[in-house]
């Protein structure tokens, strides 16, 4: 068998730490402006972006990815339904609550920074729509092209009076090589991280546990990966006595955590 120098560099990478998700992820800095080079991911449909659906609002967790988005089964889903199912008003603001939100991807090259290799940059809604209406944009077109594409001017700005700085892209005026060594500009392509190495998901069992234990005891801490925490509202919903202070007592299923809902 012929030795993989692929599977042994991303082996020697794992061992060195070089591969941890702080190495692997690239954000804007405040006030600050980047250059980035998109890189489009192989084998993606067609798509130069990756999605994923990420639970943000379950105990004091940084973000849970949905099973639900990859056909497998999934407890927050399955109680989301049976929330939407209910008359009760309070049942619906909880499923709300509970939807899963999108986090966009892109491989990047951070201009000045090409020593860190390709990294991946998430992004929310705003920013996702503005990168596909260049793309979309005949002046522009195909960005991510290694030998034709643009860089992208990258600005994180906290307006007055804003209590969160705004992100903005545009393209460069001229196109440019990705790498103007042909040998590094392959290696970049060949070496994008991969995104299901950094998010998993959990397991049937541990998502159901972490809800009921959310349910009973927890208060939603709604932070994305990478990212500042932002408003968050205390909806946890737990089962109280007469006096209404909370109680101990433990779902056996999401079904009976779901009939207590109802009378909250």
């Amino acid at each position: 068998m012929a030795i993989d120098f692929d599977a042994i560099r991303k082996k020697l990478n794992q061992l060195s730490g070089n591969n941890s998700r702080r190495n692997m992820m690239w954000r804007p800095e405040e006030g600050e402006t980047a250059s980035v080079r998109l890189i489009s991911f192989p084998d993606n449909d067609g798509q130069p972006f990756k999605e994923r659906w990420f639970y943000y609002n379950i105990g004091n967790n940084p973000g849970l990815l949905s099973p639900h988005q990859f056909g497998d089964a999934d407890p927050v889903q399955e109680l989301i339904n049976k929330l939407r199912s209910d008359s009760a008003k309070e049942s619906y603001e909880l499923a709300k609550k509970l939807y899963p939100k999108m986090r966009s991807y892109a491989a990047v090259i951070v201009r000045g920074e090409e020593d860190k290799g390709v990294r991946l940059w998430s992004f929310g809604k705003m920013v996702y729509q503005d990168l596909l209406n260049i793309m979309l944009d005949e002046d522009y077109g195909d960005i991510s092209d290694p030998l034709e594409g643009r860089d992208i001017k990258v600005e994180c700005v906290k307006q007055p009076g804003r209590k969160w700085a705004m992100t903005s892209v545009r393209p460069r005026p001229k196109s440019t090589l990705l790498c103007e060594d042909p040998k590094q500009a392959k290696e970049w392509i060949d070496n994008i991280p991969e995104l299901d190495d950094m998010y998993s998901c959990k397991s049937y069992d541990e998502l159901e546990k972490i809800i009921n234990d959310w349910l009973n005891d927890g208060a939603p801490d709604e932070q994305p990966f990478g990212e500042s925490k932002s408003n968050s509202t205390n909806t946890s919903a737990k089962s109280s006595g007469d006096n209404g202070a909370p109680t101990s007592t433990k779902y056996k299923d999401l079904d009976a955590a779901f009939e207590d809902l109802k009378h909250f």
